[in-house]
């Protein structure tokens, strides 16, 4: 299990990461807000956290949504997985969007994503006159089949 160092950047208030049960590959993360902040339908906001991260190097944290609020609010984590780089250091933020018909209300302590630890392997990207041939080929999306 890594150990993953942890900044609270707020004297109350903010939550560490946490696994929900003993088997969850995410843990939870919680908005931190001085005040309630409204997610229009069909707009995006930047959540702050109030946490900073030490990820060690070697790995990524990946910022997933909470399947509870796309199910029952249809908002969810703009970029997913959003990718937090082993080097970076400043507070985490969550890009939310709202795909729902109502204006969505974010409170600070609100469960807004997940954060799942991630090995890195980086590739040496070697340019080519040509590739290999494969059986697909050039085939774009879908063109495997539609079921």
């Amino acid at each position: 299990m890594e150990k993953i160092p942890v900044q609270v950047l707020a004297e109350e208030g903010v939550e560490v990461p946490f696994y929900a049960t003993e088997q969850a590959s995410g843990a939870d993360i919680k908005a931190r807000l001085k005040e309630p902040l409204t997610i229009p339908p069909g707009e995006t906001r930047l959540i702050p956290t109030g946490i900073r991260l030490g990820i060690p190097e070697g790995f990524e944290i990946q910022v997933r949504p909470r399947s509870g609020l796309a199910v029952k609010e249809q908002v969810t984590v703009l970029n997913t997985p959003g990718t937090i780089d082993a080097d970076y250091r400043g507070e985490i933020m969550v890009i939310l969007i709202n795909h729902g018909k109502n204006p969505f209300i974010v409170t600070s302590g609100m469960r807004i994503a997940q954060l799942v630890l991630a090995p890195i392997v980086q590739a040496v990207f070697l340019q080519q006159e040509s590739l290999t041939a494969t059986a697909r080929g050039e085939g774009r999306f879908g063109h495997t089949g539609t079921h």
